[in-house]
């Protein structure tokens, strides 16, 4: 076993613990998805503040909330539609409200740059989300591209942690665009694709009709078979 195997299995096993404690003590999975949101609140406070280490560890805890709430419900059978709506509803405002307490600490020390990084950054991150979502209104799946929530939030608590956060910054601008154009372009390629066997299939049912209706107009009629010699004359 590798070193990374072994600290995924060490965490694997205390993230099970803790689902098996919060389904036990019978805790809505809303709720844990709730107390997430307000912990990420916390760091956006201590990153409005400049104290970027401390934020870095709420953020790390807040993580934890966003990665039971779903096997809490799970395991506890609580799973429903709307659960599922709004853990994705409050995993945007904990993404932004992170990005939101960065802004106010550049606008604190006047770094108008690094408050339009930042803006690029929400941009980005907001639209890889809705690509997906409204992509799979129309195709079974779009869960391409390599940054997505989870790799954002990681690198969130990385620039935390080492105080750099402009680095991280910059990796997510420009990947998270990446992502959100690699997610175009594969739904574009998908939809054609569909688009072109749903004309296919159109086209062979218009091609079907066709002969059928070509087949009933060659078929004489059952009185023209012995024209004079109905049924009254036999």
């Amino acid at each position: 076993m590798t070193v990374g195997q072994a600290i995924g299995s060490g965490c694997g096993y205390v993230l099970s613990g803790i689902v098996r404690l919060l389904s036990g003590a019978r805790i809505h999975p809303n709720l844990l998805t709730a107390i997430g949101l307000g912990i990420n609140g916390i760091a956006a406070w201590l990153f409005a503040k400049g104290e970027f280490a401390a934020a870095g560890i709420v953020v790390l805890c807040g993580a934890v909330f966003d990665l039971v709430d779903g096997p809490v419900a799970r395991t506890s059978n609580r799973v429903t539609r709307f659960g599922g709506f709004l853990d994705s509803v409050l995993d945007r405002y904990s993404d932004l409200i992170l990005l939101m307490g960065l802004l106010v600490y550049y606008a604190s020390i006047n770094r108008f740059f690094y408050i339009v990084l930042t803006a690029i950054v929400m941009t980005g991150s907001v639209l890889v989300s809705y690509t997906r979502a409204r992509a799979e209104n129309v195709m079974p799946k779009c869960k391409v591209g390599f940054l997505e929530r989870p790799e954002r939030i990681v690198l969130i608590i990385i620039g935390a942690f080492f105080n750099r956060m402009a680095p991280v910054l910059w990796v997510i601008a420009v990947f998270s665009n990446i992502t959100v154009a690699h997610r175009i372009i594969y739904t574009w390629r998908e939809t054609r694709a569909m688009d072109i066997a749903d004309a296919a299939e159109a086209e062979k049912a218009r091609e079907a009709a066709a002969s059928d209706h070509d087949a009933g107009d060659a078929q004489p009629a059952s009185g023209d078979l012995h024209e004079g010699y109905g049924p009254s004359a036999v």
